[in-house]
């Protein structure tokens, strides 16, 4: 395989008004070592992907990084762990650390990614945030596992499958809707049973209810930027981005 250096791969900084010692970083698509229906530089191990070259990209990723991410096993649910103290790739959704040089990651393909840290740069985390973490109260669980004033907080909306893009069934809107009202503003009637769903509206609402406001980030839609990114949604079979975040 040909080398590939940190100006090779698809990597974006996230602008937001987060503290210096704040770091974070979200990958794309382009550059790396994978081919087709991977192609490129694709982080997840769990997609059917050659795992010599997932673990290529991953080294390749490393070498921009102070120290491995904690890769988690996602499963759509709300369990959020310190990522300084877990090992051997937990199931959970999102992770959170106080300690410096310690990585925070969630991969995504559609569903959103979202970064947390607090305005005076002691706490981060990351969360993946599909429509089910979302409704079971993914965002919750991070920012309570953050135990910081929710006001105090700054997030990062990453790149996710846009609200012309998103359709899901009836069973979802009447769900979210029965957890607040306000979230049926987030549906655009589609096709007979279907709804075009906004996923950031609905993580802005969630988050807002708890007092997070200054929110970053969003507008980036996965499903119709093939170039730069991976969605499930889209293609089926395909990669998966990084979405990450640690203190210096």
């Amino acid at each position: 395989m040909p080398e590939v250096d940190a100006v090779d791969i698809g990597l974006l900084i996230p602008e937001w008004p987060a503290p210096s010692r704040v770091r974070a970083w979200q990958t794309l698509r382009t550059g790396g070592y994978s081919s087709a229906p991977w192609a490129g530089f694709n982080l997840g191990d769990h997609v059917g992907d050659d795992p010599l070259r997932v673990a290529a990209n991953r080294a390749a990723l490393r070498g921009c990084l102070p120290a491995e991410p904690c890769w988690l096993r996602q499963v759509h649910g709300t369990l959020t762990v310190d990522a300084g103290k877990a090992q051997n790739f937990p199931e959970a959704d999102a992770s959170w650390t106080r300690s410096p040089g310690v990585v925070c990651v969630v991969m995504t393909a559609d569903c959103l990614p979202v970064l947390f840290c607090d305005r005076q740069g002691t706490v981060v985390a990351a969360a993946h945030a599909g429509w089910r973490g979302l409704l079971g109260g993914v965002l919750e669980s991070t920012v309570a596992a953050m135990t910081c004033a929710p006001g105090n907080l700054l997030a990062w909306f990453g790149p996710a499958i846009g609200p012309e893009a998103f359709e899901v069934g009836d069973e979802v809107r009447i769900a979210f809707v029965k957890d607040s009202p306000a979230a049926a503003g987030a549906f655009v009637p589609a096709a007979k049973g279907k709804w075009l769903a906004d996923l950031g509206a609905l993580a802005r609402q969630r988050l807002n209810r708890l007092g997070v406001t200054a929110i970053y980030g969003g507008g980036e839609c996965t499903y119709h930027d093939s170039a730069r990114y991976f969605s499930y949604r889209r293609d089926g079979q395909t990669g998966r981005m990084a979405t990450l975040i640690c203190l210096e």
